[in-house]
């Protein structure tokens, strides 16, 4: 973090005095940005790289940094109105309207303004991203033989093999693809599996990713319930019944955002109404990686106990790396593999080499396995330090489950009393959502989660973004504080 905010204040810094300069003139050698300014050579060679991105400063090698010319002026915008009727007509034929409402994966993505403590984000915090590992396996992987040759479609066979010994069962290499990350993977088996126009299953709540990909392919998401063991095998059955849907999506470890693992008698149950509905489970495995360390023992992926191929698998490396490490697996027994292999091809031909390369040095270092244990450790940590300040600090929300893997909690808001319950009834949340954010912290609302109306106001906070058990202590203390503004 501090090697990032030295390259942005560098930056600035040499913009500032690029009017000193002619344009075509010479900027200080990096020798003497060095000096003058006590930064590293990396810091100098990343703000001037920035420079030039902005088209501010040339480099040539060699030669050093020189100003660049002054930009032409900018052609005078056009008139795009015409794009309304044509994107408004598009889609008017469609049985289901395919409406792409990034809104709830956008929470988790955008960066929060400075000084704003980040409860909304989906991912490691830098501290706990294995950053020299994985430069230490890029580099390696770069040096690889044939490292920069186009990869087999399917993806390295080696990696492939990974990935099939992590499902288990009687998963090969021969049964998985290699994708660009889990939001990927999820996208081409809901286009393999449905087609525009018809519904598919999913629980509620659920990931607003999903949902966004499901409707951006035009099909219609139907709520089923989980509860602290998953979803229920009577409500599932009852929905394929009513819907005649040949697809759920389910998270049965760790779900988001409720943190439930599907409980061992339900996960036969949920086996067998898929295969008596016809219908394939996508499973959805993405924090596998992220156990807290008081987890004991974890069920086997759904794929591992599935023979007759009705489970479509996909797990990811990005939730226990980083969220430019986009690796990430398809497996699937039977016919339904070629058609899966297929959208990817057509849509992302394949995973850049280097990145999969990357991967096997990453996963087979010994720097791996210290990795996970390290971050086991630490999300249990900040996991308690969250649990321990809400029941301090906000007693009136709601915590039903203490998740033992993940990196979020999800939290039920109090029913409005009096004058505030228009402002908490379902999908309230909005109004605290931004309470909190004028404290300074960012935390995500419920309604985003559900497909259909929600049961009352949630909302979800992340303790792995943070800095630390010292953030989410602080952040806590803020939220109780925008509480007290509505309250």
């Amino acid at each position: 973090m501090q090697e990032r905010s030295s390259v942005s204040e560098l930056a600035d810094r040499l913009r500032q005095e690029l009017n000193r300069y002619s344009p075509g003139g010479k900027l200080p050698s990096s020798r003497a940005l060095v000096e003058r300014f006590r930064v590293s050579p990396v810091t100098v060679s990343r703000a001037l790289a920035q420079l030039a991105a902005e088209g501010l400063v040339v480099t040539r090698p060699g030669a050093g940094a020189f100003r660049a010319a002054p930009r032409t002026a900018t052609a005078a915008a056009g008139d795009t109105s015409w794009q309304e009727v044509a994107l408004s007509a598009d889609g008017a034929a469609d049985l289901v309207p395919r409406t792409v409402d990034a809104s709830g994966v956008l929470t988790t993505l955008a960066a929060p303004p400075p000084g704003v403590i980040e409860f909304n984000g989906g991912y490691l915090h830098p501290s706990l991203q294995p950053e020299r590992a994985m430069a230490a396996a890029l580099s390696r992987a770069g040096r690889r033989p044939g490292a920069w040759g186009r990869p087999p479609i399917e993806g390295l066979p080696e990696l492939r093999e990974w990935f099939a010994r992590g499902i288990g069962g009687a998963m090969t290499a021969a049964d998985v693809l290699i994708s660009a990350g889990g939001q990927t993977a999820l996208t081409t088996a809901l286009r393999a599996l449905a087609p525009p126009g018809a519904p598919v299953l999913v629980e509620s709540p659920t990931y607003p990713g999903m949902l966004a990909i499901a409707r951006a392919a035009g099909l219609r998401p139907v709520p089923v319930p989980v509860d602290a063991d998953g979803v229920k095998p009577p409500l599932l059955a009852d929905a394929f019944r009513a819907t005649g849907a040949r697809v759920l999506v389910c998270q049965p470890l760790f779900q988001n955002p409720t943190g439930a693992v599907l409980a061992p008698d339900r996960r036969p149950e949920v086996l067998r109404i898929a295969r008596d509905a016809g219908a394939f489970v996508v499973e959805d495995d993405f924090v596998r990686r992220l156990v807290h360390e008081d987890a004991g023992p974890l069920p086997r992926p759904l794929a591992a106990d599935d023979p007759d191929g009705v489970v479509v698998h996909v797990g990811s490396l990005t939730k226990a790396t980083s969220p430019s490490f986009r690796v990430s697996a398809l497996a699937a027994h039977g016919p339904v593999l070629e058609r899966l292999r297929a959208i990817q091809v057509v849509d992302t031909f394949f995973v850049p080499r280097p990145l999969q390369e990357a991967a096997l040095e990453l996963v087979g270092s010994p720097a791996w396995p210290r990795h996970l244990r390290a971050i086991s450790t630490e999300l249990k940590t900040r996991r308690d330090a969250m649990t321990t300040a809400l029941r301090l600090e906000l007693p009136a929300f709601a915590l039903p489950h203490i998740p033992s893997g993940g990196y979020h909690l999800w939290l039920r808001l109090p029913d409005g009393t009096g004058g505030t319950a228009q402002a908490f009834g379902p999908g309230g949340e909005q109004s605290l959502t931004a309470a909190a954010l004028r404290a300074g912290v960012a935390i995500t609302p419920g309604r985003p989660y559900f497909s259909a109306e929600p049961p009352a106001a949630h909302i979800r906070l992340s303790f792995a973004a943070v800095a630390g058990t010292g953030e989410i202590v602080e952040g806590v203390r803020r939220l109780r504080a925008a509480w007290a503004e509505l309250v």
